[in-house]
């Protein structure tokens, strides 16, 4: 199989000029064009669309709202800084995290 691919590498003898010119080298490039599209439709744009809704989510943040963090702790919201949120998980019990780990707000 690796001798195939090297014979498939090996420029043309004789001096005989190989492929087809131009058109070859597009049909080559087809491939990858159509490749870059899937990753891109399948994975990149999601991905995207998902970072954009979370922003939101933490931009729509506000006092008294129950939350879920990334790490499953349940709280409410007691106070809002730019990149900090202190949660009351408990009554009397505080626990500030970075604003990025507020997983969901939970829907009462």
């Amino acid at each position: 199989m690796l001798g195939l691919a090297f014979a498939m590498a090996a420029p043309a003898q004789g001096g005989a000029p190989a492929g087809g010119g131009m058109m070859a080298q597009f049909q080559g490039l087809i491939p990858l064009v159509f490749m870059f599209a899937i990753f891109y439709f399948l994975l990149i744009r999601p991905q995207q669309k998902k970072a954009k809704e979370h922003r939101a989510l933490l931009d729509a943040l506000k006092k008294g709202d129950q939350v879920v963090t990334a790490g499953g702790m349940h709280g409410k919201v007691t106070a809002l800084d730019d990149q900090v949120v202190t949660l009351e998980i408990a009554p009397g019990v505080n626990v500030r995290i970075n604003k990025g780990y507020i997983a969901s707000v939970k829907q009462d």
